[in-house]
């Protein structure tokens, strides 16, 4: 699920700590970010994080689990704009606009 944030006026780093997420790395032009449920790390929010200018596109999926790779590979994630992940999304906006 995308989510734009328009002229953003501080360090998008900075901005997403104060939502409860950790960086986690630098995948070319993009920032990774996550907000773990519980310790062991899943369930957990993921978001891929671009700035251009002064414009920031999220883009966060609901991880249920850890990736399983391999012959019939999955990612135990959810995408749609419901259920928690449309929370968390309502939730970003109001502490990010």
């Amino acid at each position: 699920m995308k989510l734009e944030i328009k002229n953003i006026t501080e360090n998008p780093v900075n901005m997403l700590r104060r939502a409860g997420y950790s960086f986690q790395r630098h995948e070319g032009e993009e920032m990774s970010f996550v907000r773990p449920f519980s310790a062991s790390g899943y369930p957990r929010f993921h978001m891929y994080v671009n700035v251009s200018g002064t414009d920031m596109t999220i883009n966060i999926h609901l991880d249920m689990k850890k990736e399983t790779y391999g012959e019939g590979t999955r990612h135990h994630g959810e995408y749609e704009n419901e259920g928690a992940l449309k929370d968390e999304v309502r939730r970003l906006k109001v502490i990010l606009e």
